[in-house]
């Protein structure tokens, strides 16, 4: 029998503060987290502002067991604090849940590895006369380096491996590393999972950060970002005619989602229900999104196949789309086309709005994120705005909920997200 999915836990880190309530009141309100740099010296960066969690942020507020988490990155740590919300949040707490049919699945990327350092140490280790390098010479000092930043757990699973330790996780565990779309695909994945009964209940979503010098050098070298010096807070505004980047940000979304028998038998109540789910590849270019959209198009007529197959969807019901919206030239055109070909003239009735606006763009955590914008959007009829939309792109004519939050009856949510290399995510969420 397939199962049917809810989500029933939810939580954050993110640049607009660390808690459900102070974050969506904060997007509702149109406040955006953009600022100069402070990680970091960025005053020789072509952008040299971001949106940061703040210096204040202690995962140690969070977890149950603190020592087994010693010497953990950003990346780790935003994982554990937005995890331990969810799992409350989905009153896991004193729950008797069977471990072995409890999972994760994370998208998860780059941790917060000092990469002036790690330059430095593969400098000490280069032997100018062979042109090669010292492997000794080099591992010795990246070592000291590295232990001295408490920075020696780098590998894309460490917040997976931590979350498990966290709470005990010994069922399915799995990672992935499809750039934007990482969080958005690893929901979908584990929805998957728990459809077909191998597990009863997943903690879900993604966790990262790079906001570090090689990061912000490789996005700049893209021409990706944002390079309003003057006025980072409108920096990002997505589907404007003046766009001209995303703003990089940072932080973890994660869910909670488990199957409706295993919720309703231990009493907890479903936030929403996760119906759709599609997913595909451009096979295009590694930057570049299929210029007719078509990729992404697929992903979402996936997605909604099969929210109308299991529970009746169609198209006209879907109340509101959150978009990838990153502001980029290509993206915020592209994914127009993309919608107006999934909806035909339906499109110009659905709500569409990028909270990428407020919180920039979280790459592997901002799927998951905005997923969660989804859940809220339902529970409380209130659609998030799209921020520094003044001057509309003749290409982007759609619906975008320009500057201010909207009141509205939302019961069907589409999520997209789109990664570097093409990768396409699309989710259907709806009341339960």
């Amino acid at each position: 029998m397939t199962q049917r999915v809810v989500i029933t836990g939810i939580g954050w880190v993110t640049p607009l503060g660390y808690d459900i309530p102070t974050v969506w009141s904060s997007i509702l309100a149109g406040r955006t987290a953009a600022r100069p740099t402070t990680r970091f010296d960025a005053s020789t960066f072509p952008t040299q502002f971001s949106a940061q969690v703040a210096s204040d942020y202690d995962y140690r507020q969070y977890v149950t067991r603190a020592a087994l988490h010693e010497g953990i990155g950003l990346n780790t740590a935003f994982a554990l604090g937005a995890a331990a919300q969810a799992w409350r949040s989905a009153g896991l707490d004193d729950a008797t849940i069977d471990r072995e049919r409890l999972g994760i699945y994370l998208g998860s990327g780059e941790g917060s590895l000092d990469f002036d350092n790690y330059v430095a140490s593969n400098i000490a280790g280069w032997d100018k006369d062979t042109r090669s390098i010292n492997a000794p010479a080099w591992a010795r000092a990246a070592l000291e380096r590295m232990t001295a930043l408490r920075e020696i757990e780098q590998e894309p699973n460490m917040p997976l491996s931590h979350l498990a330790m966290e709470f005990d996780v010994q069922g399915p565990a799995y990672n992935c590393l499809t750039a934007c779309a990482a969080s958005n695909q690893a929901i979908g994945e584990a929805s998957e999972i728990l459809r077909r009964n191998d597990a009863d209940v997943m903690i879900v979503g993604g966790s990262h950060t790079m906001i570090h010098p090689f990061g912000v050098t490789g996005f700049n070298r893209l021409t990706a970002l944002s390079r309003r010096n003057d006025s980072p807070a409108t920096a990002s505004r997505p589907f404007n005619r003046s766009r001209d980047g995303f703003v990089m940000g940072e932080g973890a979304g994660m869910l909670i989602i488990e199957t409706l028998e295993h919720a309703q038998k231990r009493g907890a109540k479903p936030l929403a229900e996760i119906v759709g789910y599609g997913s595909t590849a451009d096979a295009y270019r590694i930057t570049d999104i299929q210029p007719e959209g078509q990729g992404a198009a697929k992903a979402m007529r996936h997605a909604l196949a099969q929210a109308r197959e299991l529970a009746g969807v169609e198209l006209n019901d879907v109340d509101y789309i959150s978009a990838h919206g990153t502001g980029t030239k290509e993206n915020d055109s592209i994914e127009t086309l993309a919608v107006k070909s999934v909806f035909g003239e339906q499109a110009r009735n659905i709500p569409m709005s990028s909270v990428k606006s407020m919180l920039g763009h979280l790459i592997a955590a901002a799927g998951a994120v905005e997923l969660i914008t989804g859940v809220l959007a339902i529970r409380d009829n209130m659609l998030p705005p799209t921020m520094n939309l003044d001057e509309p792109d003749p290409e982007c004519d759609l619906d975008y909920v320009p500057n201010a939050a909207r009141q509205a009856q939302v019961d069907v949510v589409l999520s997209n997200n789109f990664g570097f290399g093409g990768q396409n995510d699309a989710i259907v969420i709806k009341r339960f």
